[in-house]
């Protein structure tokens, strides 16, 4: 387990293989036994499996085209429906539409999503994580018909690899003693800064992601293409108006 984590590798495509019920019942199971809030377990998760349906996913998710080939698109969804629901026919009355109940089940959703991606490839399937859920998780929410107190978080593509992936060399990382701290948080120095991020500046690739944006550094491209002040705060106002729209008083 420890070795195969260690080897995580992003897969995006996919081989036509399906996943049998059992094994996507036994990584969904997985998924379920992750620890949460008090055993509240306030999340869903949504299996599409139907080809007219993740076509329907597939803008929200810019149309990358492992949406669409791969056999289950998983979507973790932040989920009081249910909750409520129970709390209604036991003469309880729930008050989680508030800002601490959102953020403890949006890390419930991300540790049940994380359970199913390493038991996905502990029976030698492939996984993507899709970012682009929050940033339209409106879309994600009429096509899945999510009612209140419901709101898309992440979403995995499952799917067994492609031989070309299989191959594919492991994408870059922060040195551990990068990101971890002992006892107290220490602040990076200039230099720190320099030696943690040396390895990354200097993969040929990201060179090339340089030029390719002509930008002067690594960061620029970061912070001037890939993830801007204004995309983030655009999407920002919108995913605050989402979970207003479905309950959540925040």
């Amino acid at each position: 387990m420890l070795q195969q984590l260690i080897n995580h590798k992003t897969i995006r495509r996919y081989t036509d293989a399906p996943i049998s019920e059992q094994t996507l019942n036994r990584i969904l199971t997985a998924a379920c036994r992750a620890s949460n809030t008090g055993g509240m377990q306030t999340y869903s998760i949504v299996v599409t499996l139907d080809k007219e349906i993740k076509k329907q996913l597939a803008p929200a998710h810019f149309n990358q085209p492992m949406v669409t080939e791969a056999p289950a698109v998983i979507t973790f969804c932040v989920d009081f429906n249910r909750f409520n629901h129970w709390c209604a026919l036991r003469n309880a009355k729930p008050g989680y539409g508030n800002l601490l109940s959102l953020s403890s089940a949006i890390i419930d959703a991300c540790l049940a999503s994380q359970n199913l991606a390493v038991a996905a490839e502990s029976e030698g399937l492939g996984i993507c994580y899709l970012g682009t859920t929050t940033y339209n998780a409106r879309s994600i929410i009429k096509t899945l018909k999510l009612p209140k107190y419901v709101v898309p978080i992440t979403t995995i593509t499952v799917g067994y690899p492609t031989a070309e992936e299989k191959e594919k060399q492991q994408e870059d990382r922060l040195p551990l003693d990068g990101i971890c701290h002992h006892e107290i948080y220490e602040d990076y120095p200039d230099s720190e800064i320099e030696r943690i991020y040396r390895y990354k500046e200097n993969l040929p690739q990201n060179k090339q992601f340089v030029l390719e944006n002509k930008k002067e550094t690594l960061a620029q491209v970061f912070t001037d293409i890939r993830y801007t002040q204004q995309d983030a705060e655009r999407i920002s106002v919108e995913l605050l108006d989402v979970f207003r729209e479905q309950g959540f008083q925040i």
